[in-house]
């Protein structure tokens, strides 16, 4: 599978299976993340890989409302870092924008591997500090849900969340964030 293959086929399913998860996989997707770029090379970036099966029940009790799905996933792995340990040039804080791209290394790796790499938004940030003991400076970024795709639908998801599964939901046009030689002109 090439890139192209990986960013079309990459999709944010919450029906998972299990999957084996060993340490061997663990280093293929960090591996993927130590080549990501960042500004002056600071790699800001950290990841704890929780596949432990008490962490996760604790883990699973740091999620917001809807995202009960996660309950299924053999492994979550926890985004984070600080603004220190990135560029801080004119005000822009570089940390996130370079830990999000790591983070995208990672699931694309994953989609290559034939696994569900899903970033969720919905956990209480200082439940899963504690959890996994981050210290407070640390900004948990995302949690990147693993898995294998379920063929059939999970009980766990909405409605909405259930269509989702069957229909890739809908894009954003080119014309609608792409432009060409300023904003004035969309693509």
């Amino acid at each position: 599978m090439d890139v192209k293959q990986a960013t079309h086929s990459r999709r944010a399913y919450r029906s998972l299976e299990p999957v084996e998860i060993t340490e061997e996989l663990i280093k293929e997707l960090a591996g993927s993340a130590q080549l990501a770029p960042s500004c002056f090379n600071n790699q800001p970036w950290r990841f704890i890989f929780v596949y432990a099966p008490e962490k996760l029940e604790q883990l699973h009790n740091a999620m917001s409302k809807g995202n009960e799905w996660v309950q299924d996933a053999p492994m979550i792995i926890v985004a984070f870092s600080r603004k220190d340990l990135d560029c801080l040039i004119k005000g822009r804080e570089y940390y996130l924008f370079d830990t999000g791209i790591a983070t995208a290394f990672i699931m694309l790796r994953a989609t290559e591997l034939g696994l569900v790499a899903h970033p969720i938004a919905g956990y209480k940030e200082d439940a899963v500090k504690e959890i996994l003991g981050i210290p407070d400076e640390m900004t948990v970024i995302t949690l990147v849900i693993v898995g294998k795709h379920a063929e059939t639908i999970s009980s766990l998801l909405s409605d909405k969340q259930a269509e989702s599964e069957k229909n890739r939901p809908e894009r954003l046009l080119l014309e609608e964030f792409a432009y060409v030689n300023g904003f004035n002109r969309s693509l």
